[in-house]
Formats: C-alpha cells, structure tokens, sequence
C-alpha cells in the first residue's frame, strides 16, 4: 500500500518533455509513477483532475545560509514551491566561518557575529539537520569567508601562507559534504584577490568532484573581462563552472544581453558552464557607492544609523538631507539597496538562454526585501511562460528542477521520475501567479496547490505543515573504483 497517491494531474517531468498524464505514488520518500487510471491505491488519494504536478523547485541561489536554522519553517520559499535551497552564493557562507568582530560586507546579509557560530563545515550540517528545516539544503563554500578566517585585511591579496591555510580549510569542506566553491569578486572584501588566488583554491574541487559558481567581478562595462576570468579559474581547476546571476547590469550596458550570451556559448563548447539568473530587472545588495547613480532607481532597503530611511528612494532621502546622490549614501552606510538597474529585454533574453538556471538570489533577512525573494518560481510560470510565452511549461519547469539537479549534482531529485525522491508541486497553471511587489514584497504566491518534500505533505490549501521533512544534502560523487554513485560518508 502507498502512503499517497496523486490521481489525474499532468505531469511536467523536469526534463523540459512535453507533458504527460499519469498516477504518482509515494512510499518512502519515493516516486512510483503509472499509468493514468491504474487499479493502485493509497492511504490518502488526492484528485488532482486540471492540475500540473512538477518536481519542486530548486533554488540555485539563496542567501538562505542562516535563515534555514532560525526561521527553518521557511514559509517564503515552501510557498512558492520550492523544495530545495543552495546557500553559500556570492562567495560569502555561514561555515566554515570563525569571526572576532562583525561579519565583513556583505557576510553582513547572513547575519551578525552571534549567527556566525560554525567553525566547521561539519558544525553547520549538524545545524541544519538539529533544524530541520521544510527544505533540503546544499551547501557551498564562501571565498570571502575562507579569507575572513585567515586574513587581518581584505582589502590585499592573499600570502601564500594563508592561500594554503585556506586551501586546507576547503579540503575539508569538501570532505564534509559542501557542494563546491563560491566567489563574490565584485565585492571590497574579495576584489583586492587575483585570479591567482581564486585559481590556486578550485585546484581543490576536481577530486571531489566539485563545482566552482561565481558573482563575476563586474557585470558592468567589463563583464566580458570577467567572464573571461571566470571562464579560466574554472578551466584551470578543471572543475564545471556556473556564472550566478548573469545580468548587463547598469544603464550603460543594457542591450548587450546578446553578446554576453554567444560569449558564454562559444567558451561552453570547451569546458562544462552554466548560469542562474531571477526574473526581475531589479537586483537587492548591500548599498554599494560604485552603483549609485542617478541614471535608475535606487531604493534603500535597511540602513543602520538611519533605519527610518529604510523604505525610501535614495535620491528623495538626499533630496530631504539637501545632499548629493552619493552623500546621502555614505551618510548611510551599512545599508541595503534595490537597484533597478537593468533592461527587461535583456532579462528576457538571459532567461530563454537554455543555459540558465533560476534562482531568487533572494535576501531574507532584508526587513524589506526584493520581491524575489517570495515571488522569483511562480513569476517564472505564470508571467513569463503563461502570459508572455518566452518560453514553453516544460522549458520553464526545467530550468526549475531537472537542469539544476543536473547542474548541481543533487542525486535522484529535480524529476519526476521511478524512484526519485518524492520533492513535488502541484500547481493551477491558471492561478499561479507572484504576488509580492516593491512595495508590497512579502506575499504568498497564488496558485501553489500543495508541496512535498521528501515525500510529506508540506504545503496544502495556504497552510504549512506543522512537521518538517527537508535534509542536507551531501555532494554526491562518483567512486573512481566502481563508477558508482556514492554520497560522502561525513555527511551519511
């Protein structure tokens, strides 16, 4: 006897096939797929007649580090369908990290210093499992915090004494289950590193069989430059690399979307690459004087020593304090910001690449975050592939589930598929729609029928379950004696 079955639904795979009509059944923890109208039952039976059922969404690039062990209910991601998160982006990550101060910018989005407490990689598995969060969680290295741990001052390049120190620490990372290394080379904690640096540290990944992601050094004017960077750290690591975010970002560089793409394309003929980006012309950071402009928006979002200001535009706060653009910035500083710094039709085109992934890249502890942070998956669905047809459902749901298991080596998860772990969304392709807005960012997606994760039923009819079924999930390797697939043994 199944523990459910879900009758009538069609099913979106995860492969980017067309849909197909069939029964779905859960057993422990697992798929058992068959024939529409099967003579098979369950304890609970659901009629799902008029409904898609995909695999849960994956969320490439979440900010989620710290978020899944104090707030592990997760309602901003489960509600919208996702059943997975990847933390540890943009080079900056919850472990292994050891602070003597507070967290640097942007190790500042995560959390203070107190929420910082997991010297080890092994420390913050054992966290997120005591947790239990509603989601799974991947995990990658940070760069900017491998340095933080090492370094007196970010703003030099790394001693060879404290590259091989931060080698060792990733090794052991590695060990431990995380999924790869990150970077965040636009950022002043990590910008003063050479590619050197970066080089000498995935030279660590290949023998786990790991993956190298990185928020490029610039998205502006240079980003071919970058890319270029990117493209030979991870050529000389000979490790797969995906691009986060990929974005013209700044008024100067919209347009250029194409040219960034067959960049992108003519190197990944010769090395494995990838990208993720959210379906939003608007990016949310900490406020960096670099991207203040007058040129588009600038919103602030939080401010320490002025969190009235939090909620406002920049140029009518400087406008108020009777102070230039970039005055009124720094008397803000630290801060948050939303920057509506890109063109739609770039968005667009980024999007339809078939390299591109979907991730959030959403910030929850923002007091006002980017809308993204709820709304990123269904935006994808019902705005992007329903109402403006940029691509079709199973191209959509794919860049959801089954190339980002792909891309990220989660093992049996991202389809629907004979004995995959039963991580589903069952969505009305009608209704499904992001609610959360500029103003309005915190809103429960319409349209997200019901969640699974791990098999359990999660998320039903507006309500959260009250127990919790996510796990950590190791890397998942292939033994070079047997070819086999294997998950690493810490982490078991």
């Amino acid at each position: 006897m199944y523990e459910t079955l879900i009758r009538g639904a069609t099913i979106i795979d995860g492969s980017g096939a067309p849909a197909f009509a069939a029964d779905v059944a859960i057993r422990d923890e697992r798929i058992s797929l068959h024939p529409a109208g099967s003579n098979i039952h369950a304890h609970t039976e659901i009629d799902a007649e008029g409904l898609f059922l995909a695999p849960g969404f994956i969320d490439v690039h979440t900010h989620d580090d710290t978020h899944v062990i104090k707030a592990p209910e997760m309602r901003a991601k489960i509600t919208q369908g996702v059943t997975t998160v990847i933390v540890g982006n943009c080079g900056i990550s919850a472990s292994p990290v050891t602070l003597t101060g507070e967290p640097p910018n942007p190790m500042n989005l995560l959390g203070k210093q107190s929420d910082f407490s997991y010297p080890t990689f092994q420390d913050y598995v054992s966290a997120v499992e005591a947790a239990q969060p509603a989601v799974n969680v991947g995990a990658l290295v940070g760069h900017t915090a491998l340095r933080s741990n090492h370094m007196d001052d970010l703003m030099r390049p790394a001693t060879r004494l404290e590259i091989d120190a931060m080698k060792k620490q990733l090794r052991e990372a590695m060990a431990q289950g995380a999924l790869g290394l990150s970077s965040g080379l636009a950022y002043n904690s990590a910008i003063s590193a050479p590619t050197e640096e970066v080089m000498a540290l995935v030279e660590e990944l290949a023998r786990f069989d790991g993956i190298y992601t990185t928020h490029l050094r610039t998205e502006f004017d240079g980003i071919i430059e970058a890319m270029n960077e990117a493209f030979a750290t991870a050529k000389h690591g000979k490790i797969p690399l995906i691009v986060s975010h990929l974005k013209c970002a700044g008024a100067g560089n919209w347009g250029r979307s194409g040219e960034i793409i067959k960049h992108l394309e003519h190197h990944a003929q010769s090395q494995k690459i990838a990208c993720d980006c959210y379906p939003y012309s608007a990016s949310s950071s900490t406020l960096d004087l670099g991207q203040v402009t007058d040129d588009y928006d600038v919103f602030i979002t939080w401010s320490e020593p002025h969190p009235e200001m939090g909620g406002r535009l920049l140029a009518e706060i400087a406008a108020d304090w009777k102070l230039p653009l970039l005055d009124a910035a720094k008397k803000l500083i630290p801060a948050g910001a939303v920057y509506h710094g890109m063109d739609e039709k770039d968005v667009r085109n980024i999007l339809r690449f078939p390299r591109t992934m979907i991730g959030s890249d959403g910030l929850p502890n923002d007091p006002h975050p980017h809308p993204r942070l709820w709304g990123t998956f269904p935006r994808v669905i019902g705005h992007y592939a329903r109402d403006l047809g940029l691509f079709d459902l199973p191209v959509a749901v794919r860049k959801m589930t089954g190339l980002s298991a792909e891309e990220f080596k989660l093992h049996q998860r991202g389809l629907i598929a004979q004995n995959y772990f039963a991580d589903l969304v069952l969505f009305n392709i009608d209704r499904i729609k992001d609610t959360a807005t500029f103003e309005r960012p915190q809103q429960s997606a319409a349209g997200i029928e019901k969640v699974w994760v791990n098999g359990h039923l999660s998320y039903s009819n507006g309500q959260l379950s009250a127990q919790r079924t996510g796990k950590f999930l190791a890397r998942a390797v292939q033994s070079p004696s047997t070819s086999s697939l294997v998950l690493c043994e810490e982490t078991l």
